[in-house]
């Protein structure tokens, strides 16, 4: 079990007064301490109803988000997580900056050793976008050049 202590900062989970954003807002983004640093270990969300306006006609985007980390001492709490995803939902931005965006986001919360994001954008005008965004500290740097390498031919599969 946890102490109070390690979930101080967790204020929205359980929280049954906690409002929808109608805004982009990554100060929703909350943390909590790891209790396994030392493990090299991956967590990953799947977001399969992530949606963002397109900047220019306005219109809904519809895609599944997905991100994968490997944590350091934070960690990024679930429920601050889809609100912050959510916080999305009438924000006008190209597909690849939504990813780009969130990743930052998560680096500068968590300062993770690794960290990707994936896009899977539904077609727009027969087109799908799939954008793919990663970083790794000093430690994996080939392990996120080998991912954006393997991004190239993964989307080659995905249907």
């Amino acid at each position: 079990m946890r102490s109070e202590e390690e979930v101080k900062d967790c204020t929205l989970l359980g929280n049954q007064g906690v409002k929808y954003p109608t805004d982009y807002a990554p100060e929703l983004l909350e943390t909590f301490i790891n209790k396994h640093p030392d493990n090299e270990y991956v967590v990953t969300f799947n977001c399969p109803e992530f949606t963002s306006l397109c900047p220019i006609t306005g219109q809904p985007d519809f895609a599944r988000i997905i991100i994968s980390y490997i944590p350091r001492e934070r960690m990024v709490e679930s429920k601050s997580l889809k609100l912050y995803l959510f916080s999305f939902r009438n924000h006008g931005d190209f597909h690849e900056d939504c990813v780009n965006v969130i990743m930052k986001d998560l680096v500068r919360l968590m300062d993770p050793r690794y960290i990707e994001v994936i896009g899977l954008f539904t077609p727009r005008g027969g087109i799908s976008i799939y954008p793919f965004a990663n970083y790794g500290d000093d430690e994996h740097q080939e392990m996120a050049r080998s991912r954006r390498m393997q991004a190239f031919e993964n989307y080659n599969m995905v249907k």
